[in-house]
């Protein structure tokens, strides 16, 4: 990075619109949504202020720089390193959420310890607009000691532009005027050990002594500095103790109590119950809240059979006439084979799928910018501590309908290790988008399209009862880990309640657009690389019999593979090239479409491009002449992939989150078992109940 460009962080609380600054300023897209905890990692990215290059640095929202959870740990341990001089920024943005001044505003006054410039952004104006809230930036900005103060509305793209003045000219100041917040004289005579002791070993200047004096005596310790002798601790605590001040709420008392004076009072209208909170009591309701949000759910998966069959059937149709086109401009070849029956035939067959996944998306981003998401956390909260979890479990978990990698790392925001963990466990047993295909070409082809009670259709009841079993499963499991993995201290629930909003659909549809591209391009690579592969196992050995016939496919590498894994399948109403797709999809789920899709059109052979569903309705037994597909073992298949371990990516980022092999091994292991045993009690016992 050249020498003149600048440097800026971002700090602010949970939801106060940090990251929704972040993709103004960049011109990014990163992730945000109306609850906290979204973004639990840190972000850069570039951006040109004026004449000015900048690095713009988003770090995850945080209460204060005392860590709870291990998305707040990697903002503190960042701040460590500006206080050792490494890679500091020129400037910090703290953006405040205008309608709740005095819990953010704490964060910031812990920044200005650090004698850097800092712009105070303050966000959601124009919610304080509709509350009547008056706020007195100049005020804000005389006591604090900032550099400026600026009112913004992320959300509506309010006054960025003079934001942006005032970080450039911010960044430009060698001195800031820092103001810090002042220590009664006996507090300051009882960390006076702790003052010394930092300051000797850090070289720091007695404001940031004293800060990390008071922390240390508040909380133990600084987490990412050394901790002194604790016989010194001990003594500081008992001398504030003695003059009539709780070590263990140290820092927040001596802060509240500045910011109290320091800071004006808006003056708030005094209402009835508000309009959210009125919302609140039946959204939150003890039955009348679950049953609503079940409810939505049925609604969401029901809506993804009924409105997505139009655009899968053109996708389909296209799909097939640009395969039957290719194959007819390109000479007959090996060439003509793979691209027609190899990449258009089995990697085109994903995208069928498409319509279901982007109406998934739509529908769960809905949930989350409106507010509601927050509000399923709050309800379910009790009944997540009773097997085990915590109610800041239910996001995660919520967000493993999508996909399970950014849940994983959503668990950052627990605070116990054990229920962290318990959550990382048993999150991808919730069935992400890439299960839809599966489910979606199973219902479609198997299970027919009839009413059930007049409003609902049997496939898309099909659909629930497959996320239902995972979810159940999930939550049953997590109570036998919870009972299994070390006991440790319960930790409490605290979660704020971001206001009800309108989601802006700009963002919903940008959100939606972005899974549909990782879709297409992410899982598109994967998909392509292994049809290529497979279709040359299916297409080779080429031999020809005496009488001028190429090989069947039975007797093709693909079918030998098959074949080896067949009788240990059998059992659950497989066959040899399902058992091919259970191996294939172990590096993403719905590889196992492509890889049906690319055999049965290699067995084709010189026919047009066929319909995969067409295909497996089709498909026989050559020796007995049964069909290779029935309703029964479409369930069977359905269940395994409920339950299935396949997705390497995932256990690549448990590795990542737990820092062992340990737990990958494990729930691969678990998962696996659990996905042939729940497809053999299925499968066999729908043959001893009749079912063929």
């Amino acid at each position: 990075m050249a020498k003149s460009t600048k440097k800026i962080a971002l700090l602010g609380n949970p939801n106060s619109g940090k990251t929704a600054l972040f993709n103004i300023l960049t011109g990014l897209n990163q992730k945000v949504s109306n609850y906290p905890g979204v973004t639990v990692e840190q972000t850069f990215g570039m951006a040109k202020f004026e004449t000015t290059m900048v690095q713009v640095h988003d770090l995850p929202g945080t209460y204060s720089l005392v860590p709870e959870s291990q998305d707040e740990v990697i903002v503190s341990q960042e701040i460590i390193k500006w206080v050792q001089e490494e890679s500091a920024p020129d400037c910090i943005v703290s953006i405040v959420d205008s309608t709740n001044l005095e819990r953010n505003l704490y964060l910031t006054s812990q920044l200005t310890d650090l004698g850097i410039p800092i712009v105070i952004a303050l966000n959601m104006t124009d919610l304080a607009r509709e509350k009547q809230l008056e706020v007195d930036g100049s005020k804000i900005k005389k006591s604090l000691g900032v550099s400026s103060v600026v009112p913004i509305s992320a959300r509506l793209n309010e006054g960025i532009d003079l934001l942006k003045k005032n970080i450039v000219n911010a960044c430009r100041e060698t001195q800031p005027n820092a103001s810090f917040f002042p220590i009664p004289e006996p507090v300051l005579s009882a960390i006076k050990p702790l003052r010394i002791w930092v300051q000797d070993r850090y070289q720091l200047s007695d404001e940031l002594s004293n800060s990390f004096a008071i922390r240390i005596a508040t909380n133990g310790k600084v987490e990412g500095l050394d901790q002194p002798n604790l016989d010194m601790i001990e003594q500081v605590q008992s001398d504030l103790k003695r003059i009539g001040f709780s070590h263990e709420i140290l820092e927040p008392t001596l802060r509240y109590s500045w910011l109290d004076q320091a800071i004006p009072k808006a003056e708030i209208p005094i209402k009835q119950k508000s309009r959210s909170e009125k919302i609140d009591e039946l959204i939150t309701h003890p039955w009348g809240g679950p049953i609503i949000f079940i409810s939505l759910l049925t609604f969401i998966f029901q809506a993804i059979f009924s409105w997505a069959s139009g655009p899968m059937n053109f996708i389909d149709e296209s799909i097939a006439d640009v395969g039957n086109w290719v194959g007819t401009i390109l000479p007959s070849s090996l060439f003509s084979d793979l691209i027609v029956e190899g990449i258009i035939g089995g990697a085109g067959a994903i995208l069928i799928f498409l319509p279901q996944i982007l109406i998934l998306v739509f529908f769960l981003t809905l949930l989350e910018d409106s507010g509601y998401m927050a509000r399923v956390a709050i309800m379910m909260d009790k009944a997540m501590t009773k097997v085990g979890l915590h109610g800041r479990s239910v996001l995660p978990l919520m967000s493993g309908y999508a996909c399970a990698i950014p849940g994983i790392m959503a668990t950052r925001t627990i605070d116990s290790w054990k229920e962290r963990l318990v959550t990382i466990l048993v999150l991808p047993l919730m069935s992400c988008s890439a299960r839809l295909p599966v489910y979606v070409l199973m219902i479609g082809a198997f299970i027919p399209d009839i009413p059930v009670l007049g409003i609902f259709g049997l496939q898309g009841l099909t659909m629930i009862l497959m996320y239902f079993l995972g979810t159940v499963t999930a939550l049953i499991l997590a109570l036998v880990f919870s009972r299994w993995i070390k006991k440790e201290k319960k930790t409490s629930f605290i979660m704020e309640l971001p206001p009800y909003r309108v989601p802006l659909m700009r963002s919903v549809f940008h959100q939606v657009f972005s899974r549909g591209k990782l879709f297409v391009t992410d899982a598109g690579k994967i998909i392509m690389a292994i049809s290529i592969v497979l279709w040359f196992l299916a297409s080779f050995p080429k031999i020809e019999t005496s009488d001028g016939n190429k090989q069947s496919i039975h007797t093709s590498y693909a079918a030998k593979i098959g074949k080896t894994i067949e009788p240990m399948i059998k059992p659950l109403g497989f066959d040899w090239k399902i058992g091919l797709g259970i191996v294939t999809s172990f590096a993403a789920r719905e590889v196992v479409v492509s890889t049906l899709a690319t055999i049965y059109n290699v067995e084709n052979g010189e026919e047009n491009i066929m319909s995969l569903t067409d295909a497996m309705k089709r498909d026989k037994d050559p020796i007995t002449g049964k069909n290779i597909f029935t309703p029964l073992v479409a369930l069977s298949l359905m269940v395994f992939y409920v339950y299935a371990a396949q997705c390497m990516a995932t256990f690549a980022i448990v590795k990542r989150e737990t820092n062992t092999w340990k737990w990958p091994v494990f729930m691969v292991i678990y998962m696996t078992v659990l996905a042939y045993v729940g497809s053999l009690i299925v499968y066999q016992g729908g043959l001893a109940l009749g079912f063929s």
